[in-house]
C-alpha cells in the first residue's frame, strides 16, 4: 500500500465519457480546463503530477448513492447466511450477530471502502443504523474509516433507524442527535409495515429535518396502494415543509407496480415536491421504471445496499458492475439509454451526496474513473477493469491495487 498517491496536476490523453483524447487540468482537487490532447507536446513526467490515461475511456467517479458501510463483514472469514427471510427476521438476526463480528467497527468499514475505491466509486451516500444498542457509535465509525482514506472517498451519513423508529422509544431521540452531531440526513423505514404508525413516523422525521436542517431517506419496501400511500404523506409533508429536493425514496418498490396511468400520476407528484429516488437493482423485484421515472422528472440514484452483510452474501461494491445490472433489469438497449444508466451511476448523482456537479467539466471535482472501453455503452455492458481511479486529484487506485 502506498501512503502518498500521486497528485495530479493533469491527466493527459483520456476520452471523457468516449468522446475525443483530451488533457484534464486539475488545482486544489478541481478540474480546471478540459482542453484537447495534442501528442506532439512534450509532457511531464508523473513526478510532476502528470498523469498518462493511454487514451482509455474516461467517468467520473461513481457514486454509490445507497449504501451500508456499517454493516459490511468484507475482508473478514466467510460467515455462511442464517435466520429467515424477510425484513423484521433479518433485522433481528443482524441484531442478534453483528456484535460476534465487530459490527460496526473501523476496520471493516474501511475495508468495504476500499474496495469500493478498487473499483471507482469516490463518492457515498451510507445510511448508518442508528438504535438503542449502539446508539450514534456507528457514525463515528463511519467517520473514522473516512477520515483514514484521506479523501479518497467523499461521504455523507443517513443516520438510519434499521429497528424501527417509534416501536423502540428513544430511537426518535438519538435521530435528533445523531442531525445535531452533524449526520446530513434522518432515515426512516417502512413507517406503515414496521412503525404501524406512517402518519406518527413521517411527521417525527419531517420534524427533525425542519428543525436541524437536515435531509430525509426513507426505506420504503411495502409495495401497491399501501407503499404509495406513504409516498402521497412523504409529497404532503415535503411541499408543506419546504424541503424540496431533500427527500428521498429508497428502493420504492410500490412505483414499479402500480398500473400506468396511477403511476404517472404519482411520478407528477413526486416530481413536484422534488423528492428523488434510489434503487439497488434488485433481483426478483418489480424494477423501478427507470426511464419513466427520468422522464417524469424524478432523479434516480443507483446503490450497492449491503455488501457480504448479515442481511445477505452478495454485494461486491463494483458499482459498474451494478450498473450492468440495472440496465439488464431496467430492459435497457439502445446506446442513449445505456449512456442514462452510466450517469445513473456517476454524474446525475451529484445531488445524493452533496455537490453542486459530478462530472468530467471545468469546476467538478477532480474524480475520474479510466477503464478500457471503446465507448460507454461497451464500459456499461462489460464492466472492464478498473485501470486507473482518481478522487479529489490524488491516484487512489491503479490497475486493481488500492493505493490508499
Amino acid at each position: 500500500m502506498t501512503s502518498a498517491p500521486t497528485t495530479v496536476t493533469v491527466l493527459r490523453d483520456v476520452r471523457p465519457w468516449g468522446g475525443e483524447r483530451s488533457d484534464l487540468h486539475v488545482r486544489d482537487g478541481v478540474i480546471t480546463a478540459v482542453v484537447p490532447h495534442d501528442a506532439a507536446a512534450p509532457a511531464a513526467g508523473e513526478a510532476d503530477g502528470a498523469v498518462d490515461g493511454g487514451g482509455l475511456l474516461a467517468l467520473p467517479g461513481l457514486v454509490n448513492a445507497h449504501a451500508h458501510v456499517d454493516k459490511s463483514w468484507w475482508g473478514k472469514p466467510w460467515v455462511s447466511y442464517g435466520g429467515e427471510p424477510g425484513v423484521r427476521a433479518r433485522i433481528a438476526h443482524e441484531r442478534a450477530h453483528r456484535d460476534e463480528l465487530g459490527i460496526p467497527g473501523v476496520d471493516v468499514t474501511l475495508a468495504v471502502l476500499r474496495e469500493s475505491v478498487r473499483t471507482g466509486t469516490t463518492a457515498v451516500r451510507t445510511h448508518v443504523d442508528v438504535d438503542l444498542g449502539v446508539g450514534l457509535r456507528g457514525i463515528e465509525v463511519v467517520r473514522e474509516a473516512v477520515a483514514a482514506l484521506g479523501g479518497a472517498v467523499h461521504a455523507e451519513i443517513v443516520a438510519f433507524p434499521q429497528d424501527g423508529v417509534l416501536r423502540r422509544p428513544g430511537v426518535l431521540e438519538l435521530l435528533d442527535r445523531a442531525a445535531a452531531a452533524g449526520a446530513e440526513h434522518v432515515g426512516g423505514l417502512d413507517p406503515a409495515s414496521i412503525d404501524r404508525d406512517p402518519v406518527g413516523q413521517l411527521d417525527g422525521l419531517f420534524e427533525i429535518a425542519e428543525r436541524r436542517g437536515v435531509g430525509i431517506d426513507v426505506h420504503l419496501h411495502d409495495g401497491g396502494e399501501l407503499g404509495a400511500f406513504q409516498v402521497e404523506l412523504m409529497v404532503d409533508r415535503t411541499l408543506r415543509a419546504g424541503l424540496q429536493g431533500r427527500v428521498n425514496v429508497a428502493h420504492g418498490f410500490a412505483v414499479g407496480q402500480l398500473p400506468g396511468s396511477r403511476r404517472a400520476d404519482l411520478l407528477a407528484a413526486m416530481a413536484e415536491a422534488g423528492i428523488t429516488m434510489t434503487t439497488v437493482a434488485p433481483i426478483g423485484a418489480a424494477p423501478l421504471p427507470l426511464l419513466a421515472l427520468r422522464e417524469a422528472g424524478v432523479p434516480v440514484g443507483l446503490g450497492t445496499d449491503g455488501i457480504r452483510d448479515l442481511w445477505s452474501p452478495y454485494g461486491t461494491g463494483d458499482l459498474l458492475a451494478l450498473t450492468t445490472q440495472l440496465a439488464r433489469l431496467s430492459g435497457l438497449r439502445y446506446d442513449e439509454e445505456l449512456v442514462t444508466a452510466a450517469r445513473v451511476a456517476s454524474s446525475d448523482a451529484a445531488r445524493f451526496v452533496g455537490r453542486e456537479v459530478h462530472d468530467l467539466v471545468v469546476g467538478a471535482p477532480a474524480d475520474v474513473v479510466l477503464v478500457d472501453a471503446e465507448n460507454v455503452p461497451d464500459a456499461v455492458v462489460r464492466a472492464p477493469r478498473r485501470a486507473l481511479v482518481v478522487a479529489g486529484g490524488r491516484v487512489v487506485a491503479r490497475d486493481g491495487e488500492v493505493l490508499v
